[in-house]
């Protein structure tokens, strides 16, 4: 960057796109890349420099973190399978396939050819995870895209180092020690994140500080990622499995009041990285197209042919694998809708930038490294493709596919678990009214909330307009209700986890109930 005004003006710029992004309902990657470009073309527009190390180091951990968290670890289990074919074989497939199509169709050499498609070879998981946030797709196939882009780094960085180093050193490849390498970054990586994990886990259990809470989950991706980094293995790997982990035990690691103030925090920077850094890549691509060659010209051509194959690849591997996992699950006729679906949800985005920012400039011979502009300019470009075309298209195709749940299966859904946590708050409320132990006018006023909410649930699952839960008068609210229905709070809670446990609520269902359980125990404490 050449100034702090630069770096301002850039928040500034990524915070308002967004923000109307969000408004208007539309995606809000797409919609910043848009934006970087037309600021880049603008005359007298200050040029970008992005330092890959920011990405890295600064950008990268927390929204890896943010996004490894949202998944559910019992749809990952269950879709585990396919996810390691698509993080290994296809980002096999798919950097081969570029390779050959760009060592065939561009001025590339093979050796900076195969450089674009390992760099290209993965999806991105913080593209994927903005892209899909707001798509109603079924809980396997949201985890399946998630997951594969979240655990995909490990094989495209192997693939990425044996190719810079073929290219740079001109050295024969080695796929013998890539495979050693694979295993040290992918299994290093999860070592190291598990390992951080149990720390956090240990620490954030013996404290109830909001602040420290609040500093210690900012800090945990950033240890994660740096850890891994100093010992040479996948420090993507490690941020994910460190968020996994948490994610699934953040709701008994801290009461309501911090739960809150994390979401609210995290979601706070999530948003403020995610608009800077995708405006950079619309920002960043007209300064890489003007320091190619004369002969390098026809660099769209290249980039969508680039694109293409990326996408017909990821569709024939897609389909089969589709059509076995369809007919072990005693599906009869294939469903085409679910390959198309998960083919056009594949795009790239943060991480293929970042790598393409670390090739070396010069070969071990001290000489420039040919084509390296290139590689850049087909790297964001294929990034700005994939994020412009099928960002704004994916959720029509969505809608078109007919696999997205419909608006009335999550609020059945919902519905039916309010019914069944006031039910448990019922029945713990007349264990409490045998026992005589608590005054009759709190026991009737918290049944009548309890009734209230169950009565709403029915009118809900009966497709009426409910009007909500009447509000309790803060005047006749005293310490014994407060402390009853934190109480009731507490059971509920038990309940909403055994419904999840027993998979007869969604990991989003689970996760929007708890969340409203959280603000009515901090509002209880408030009063």
């Amino acid at each position: 960057m050449r100034s702090v005004g630069t770096v301002l003006a850039l928040v500034v710029l990524a915070t308002v796109v967004a923000t109307f992004a969000r408004r208007w309902r539309i995606p809000a990657p797409s919609l910043l890349v848009v934006a970087g470009l037309a600021v880049a073309l603008l005359p007298d527009t200050p040029q970008i420099a992005i330092s890959p190390e920011i990405i890295g180091l600064v950008v990268l951990p927390p929204l890896l973190y943010a996004s490894a968290e949202e998944l559910s670890w019992r749809e990952l289990r269950a879709v585990w399978k396919p996810v390691g074919v698509l993080a290994v074989g296809l980002v096999l497939a798919s950097a081969a396939a570029v390779g050959a199509v760009a060592s065939m169709v561009t001025p590339l050499s093979w050796q900076m050819a195969l450089v674009l498609g390992s760099i290209l070879a993965s999806t991105d998981p913080v593209a994927v995870t903005a892209l899909g946030r707001r798509l109603a797709l079924p809980p396997k196939v949201q985890v399946l895209v998630q997951a594969e882009s979240l655990f995909n780094d490990a094989t495209s960085l192997v693939l990425f180092r044996v190719a810079v180093s073929v290219a740079v050193a001109s050295a024969a490849a080695n796929w013998g020690a890539a495979g050693g390498e694979f295993v040290l970054l992918a299994g290093g990586g999860t070592l190291i994140g598990a390992a951080v994990a149990a720390v956090v886990t240990v620490i954030r259990r013996r404290t109830e500080d909001p602040i420290l809470e609040t500093v210690i989950s900012l800090v945990t991706p950033y240890a994660a990622y740096v850890l891994a980094e100093a010992a040479h293995t996948s420090g993507v790997t490690s941020v994910v499995v460190a968020g996994v982990v948490l994610g699934g035990r953040g709701d008994r690691l801290t009461n309501a009041r911090i739960r809150l103030q994390l979401h609210a925090v995290y979601g706070t920077v999530v948003f403020l990285l995610e608009s800077v850094v995708f405006s950079l890549i619309g920002l960043a691509l007209p300064a890489q197209v003007r320091a190619l060659s004369d002969g390098d010209r026809a660099w769209p051509l290249y980039a969508l042919a680039v694109a293409g194959t990326l996408i017909a690849v990821r569709l024939l591997w897609l389909a089969p694998l589709s059509a076995v996992v369809q007919r072990k699950g005693g599906v009869q006729r294939m469903n085409w809708r679910v390959p198309v679906v998960l083919t056009w949800a594949g795009t790239r985005g943060v991480v293929p930038l970042a790598a393409a920012l670390s090739i070396p400039e010069i070969t071990k011979s001290g000489a420039a490294l040919a084509d390296r502009p290139l590689v850049l300019v087909l790297t964001t470009s294929v990034v700005v493709v994939t994020l412009v075309v099928q960002g704004f298209t994916l959720a029509p195709v969505v809608r078109r596919s007919g696999i997205a749940l419909e608006p009335d299966h999550t609020e059945r859904e919902e519905a039916a678990a309010r019914c069944r946590l006031a039910d448990a708050g019922i029945k713990r409320l007349e264990e409490l009214s045998e026992l005589e132990a608590v005054p009759d006018v709190v026991l009737d006023r918290l049944r009548r909330g309890l009734n209230a909410r169950l009565d709403d649930a029915r009118d809900r699952l009966a497709d009426s307009n409910g009007n909500g839960v009447p509000a309790e008068s803060a005047e006749s609210a005293d310490l014994v209700y407060r402390q009853l229905r934190r109480d009731l709070i507490t059971v509920e809670a038990s309940e909403l986890q055994r419904l999840y446990d027993e998979h007869t609520i969604s990991d989003t269902t689970r996760r929007r109930l708890q969340r409203s359980l959280d603000l009515e125990e901090a509002r209880l404490a408030d009063a």
